[in-house]
């Protein structure tokens, strides 16, 4: 059984201070890890250590308020023996003595982790929610084996979720016992993004066939632009997955903001020795350029000269518009 104790103070300028103290809780705890509770009333309010003390103590309905965390323990404990045969010496690690001696007594797992000394694993799962560790037990067992101490148990759980995603062998040390956890960790973090960002671009090359057929009723009639001062070539881009490769290639978002598909927008490409160096989008209303980007958003030397060159060539794009 636990018992728990609320103790105030009254003082006042000039006067003995006056102490009291009232038993609020009780957590009858059976050698199963099962328990009940009896307790007295505590007040609607904000603060946590708030009962009212005249109350009886009865048995109640499980409540948060009666899982109290205490901000001592007192040092002289009588154990049955359960609790001694679980691996119990008196040290609740900074656990929440009601969530540990229940997790203790109803799981052997618990047991084995505090015997093999695993005791940040032991404080980042007990509770309720102890079944959590059925994903990780096989691992654990093996970090007991090979006397693995698991510093930062957040960072290993989800190291291990993404050793899962990858398929690797959760059964092998080299793996679940790595020498630099944190190093792995954000190793296997770098390969998933790069996974998603696979995926993403699968996505995004599906959509843009899908938008293939809307892009071609758009922007057909000025299929074939292109024209050059004999360095640069300018030319339309004139398939989705032109302007994909396009925004690859020079990682903006012409692609991935859909400027293709903005009834006023023509995009074309400008090259130099057949490399891209910059894409432009021309508006068909203002009939101008309305931005010209390079690498990363970043304008080229060529820059003003490309611009100069598409407005000194847009009576081409005039003539499409016409017809």
């Amino acid at each position: 059984m636990l018992r728990f104790f609320l103790i105030q103070s009254y003082a006042k300028a000039g006067q003995k201070a006056q102490y009291s103290i009232s038993e609020v809780v009780q957590r009858w705890i059976a050698p199963n890890g099962k328990y009940e509770t009896v307790a007295k009333t505590r007040p609607t309010s904000y603060y946590v250590d708030t009962w009212t003390c005249n109350s009886e103590l009865e048995i109640r309905p499980e409540r948060e308020h009666h899982n109290i965390n205490p901000s001592g323990v007192y040092p002289r404990q009588q154990l049955v023996p359960e609790l001694k045969r679980c691996g119990y010496k008196g040290d609740c690690f900074g656990i929440n003595p009601f969530d540990l001696f229940c997790t203790l007594l109803s799981d052997s797992r618990a047991e084995t982790l505090q015997k093999a000394g695993q005791i940040n694993v032991l404080k980042y799962f007990a509770g309720k929610n102890f079944h959590r560790i059925d994903s990780y037990w096989a691992s654990l067992k093996i970090c007991i084996r090979n006397h693995y101490q698991i510093g930062d148990v957040s960072i290993w759980r989800d190291y291990l979720d993404l050793l899962r995603f990858f398929g690797k062998d959760l059964h092998n040390a080299k793996y679940v016992c790595p020498a630099d956890l944190n190093a792995e960790h954000d190793r296997y973090v770098s390969q998933k993004r790069k996974w998603q960002e696979r995926q993403k671009r699968e996505k995004a090359k599906k959509k843009a066939l899908e938008d293939e057929t809307r892009f071609n009723e758009m922007k057909s009639r000025f299929f074939g632009i292109q024209f050059t001062d004999g360095l640069i070539q300018v030319r339309m881009l004139d398939s989705v997955e032109d302007i994909m490769i396009e925004g690859d290639i020079l990682h903006h978002c012409v692609f991935t903001n859909e400027y293709h598909l903005k009834p006023d927008s023509l995009i074309l490409s400008a090259c130099v020795n057949g490399q891209r160096i910059e894409t432009i989008e021309f508006s068909l209303t203002k009939f101008k350029v309305i931005q010209c980007r390079g690498i990363q958003n970043k304008n080229t030397e060529y820059h003003d000269r490309i611009i100069k060159l598409v407005e000194k060539n847009k009576n081409l794009i005039r003539k499409r518009l016409a017809a």
